[in-house]
């Protein structure tokens, strides 16, 4: 069980608590807001504690169902059913020693695997109900992502490691040091981002996992809150604790095509940008803040397609289903403002029915992103 003391300095770690002193004031929200401004459906009975992550199942189930898991502050990770007309189902729940920080699905949808505070991951298998310990830590586990190409398990930690695991074996295959704690982590093909706690930013070819592709200096000037990779694997995307998001590219010759823009901003106040998730189609992504709202984006026309109204709480987490049809947020505390603040009653799951018209890119160009990563990777010779 985490100490108490060391549970509200792990939350406020884990909120990107800034060390500097910047323009960010701490969330208020208006009089009148409520958690769900934009009358999207509510998963009920979502956590007892701070929401920390949400992911889709990538597989769909009978009749065409959608699974989603929110793992949470209060050791939870549960699991429910999103039907066809939009009602959710419980389904199973289980548990960790300390606050869950990360999920993921294996890639035929049948286990979840889960990280935690009391650093260790475990493999959820669905199907019996049963979760087994296939990872650990010298400190909590910030991320982890099932790779299906290499079939293993990749674990970020703030042990200032990341490790790849077979879940068989008690000890990892291989180990990639860090400079500092990995404060987040992306994955998608063969492109691993991890941005770390000196704001450097680490990028990794994972067909040769044990060594760093590439390693820069963050864009941004203050705290990294997340990263994003895109769709076709040419670059990330940052977001950081002062209201910033930087578009970056991982081919040098791509340079010139890397800018910044501020978000999550209302008027002299500055929030956090919490997480960046990408459409699985249209290359466009989503931003979720301290300020309570979400907004949707697209980088290569430098554009904000759609803005939505805001909640009363921090949107701490954010993602997109299986065929983007359907957009999950949590709106809860995110820990900015320390324990004292805390109110158990303001964490809710919502689910945010997405038409092609608020999320397709207005450009009339279309891309096959799955063709252009496959592209990338013979320009800069990754094999």
């Amino acid at each position: 069980v985490v100490p108490s003391a060391k549970l509200a300095r792990v939350r406020r770690e884990r909120a990107g608590a800034p060390v500097t002193v910047i323009r960010q004031r701490m969330f208020q929200p208006a009089a009148a807001a409520t958690h769900n401004p934009n009358n999207d459906v509510e998963v009920q009975n979502a956590a007892t504690d701070g929401i920390s992550s949400i992911a889709w199942s990538p597989v769909a189930g009978s009749g065409g169902v959608n699974y989603i898991v929110a793992g949470s502050w209060d050791n939870q990770v549960r699991c429910w059913e999103v039907q066809t007309n939009g009602t959710t189902v419980a389904k199973a729940a289980t548990s960790h020693s300390g606050p869950v920080l990360c999920t993921a699905w294996s890639s035929d949808g049948a286990r979840v695997y889960t990280g935690s505070c009391d650093k260790t991951a475990k493999v959820w298998d669905l199907a019996t109900n049963q979760a087994m310990q296939v990872a650990a830590h010298d400190a909590p586990i910030r991320s982890l992502f099932w790779v299906p190409d290499k079939n293993f398990l990749v674990t970020a930690s703030w042990d200032k490691t990341i490790k790849y695991w077979d879940c068989k074996s008690q000890t990892p295959g291989l180990t990639l040091q860090l400079p500092e704690r990995a404060y987040a982590v992306d994955v998608r093909g063969q492109l691993l981002v991890c941005a770390t706690a000196d704001r450097k930013v680490i990028v990794v070819n994972l067909s040769q996992p044990d060594r760093p592709f590439s390693q820069v200096q963050s864009p941004l000037k203050y705290q990294t809150r997340c990263v994003a990779c895109f769709p076709d694997q040419r670059g990330f995307c940052l977001g950081s604790i002062e209201g910033r998001v930087a578009v970056h590219h991982v081919n040098k010759a791509d340079d010139a095509k890397n800018f910044a823009f501020k978000c999550h901003r209302e008027n002299n106040d500055i929030y956090p940008v919490d997480c960046i998730a990408f459409h699985p189609s249209f290359g466009t992504f989503a931003t979720t803040g301290g300020d309570g709202t979400f907004n949707f984006w697209d980088k290569d026309s430098r554009q904000r397609l759609k803005a939505f109204s805001k909640a009363n709480a921090p949107i701490p987490v954010g993602a997109f289903n299986r065929d983007g049809t359907i957009f999950g947020y949590a709106v809860s505390y995110n820990w900015s403002k320390g324990s004292e603040h805390y109110n158990p009653r303001t964490n809710h799951l919502l689910l945010h029915p997405v038409p092609e018209t608020e999320i397709k890119s207005r450009n009339t160009k279309t891309k096959v992103l799955a063709q252009q990563g496959d592209a990338f990777f013979q320009e800069v010779g990754w094999g």
